[in-house]
């Protein structure tokens, strides 16, 4: 499973927040030891840029973020680090 979790946050960022760009980057390996990581969840980066941040404090883009991986927040995912952009902001 945890070879399929980026691929998994991907899907689930694509579907909910329709990013023209979504890069996620599995970082648990930096996290040996750490209490989340012997657990078995994992710590990821996420860079996303979607349309739908227009507007939207970084609190709020988060929090979108969140709910698009809701199912996966209490387990596979320990850490999120999160960058969240609109296209205007990544160009």
């Amino acid at each position: 499973m945890t070879a399929d979790r980026p691929a998994l946050i991907r899907a689930l960022l694509l579907e909910a927040l329709a990013p023209c760009e979504v890069e996620v980057r599995d970082d648990s390996h930096r996290h040996a030891g750490h209490v989340g990581a012997r657990d078995g969840g994992g710590h990821f980066s996420v860079r996303i840029v979607a349309e739908q941040f227009d507007g939207l404090a970084p609190l709020a883009r988060h929090r979108k973020v969140y709910a698009a991986l809701d199912e996966l927040m209490n387990g596979p995912i320990h850490a999120l680090a999160i960058n969240a952009l609109t296209p205007d902001e990544a160009a």
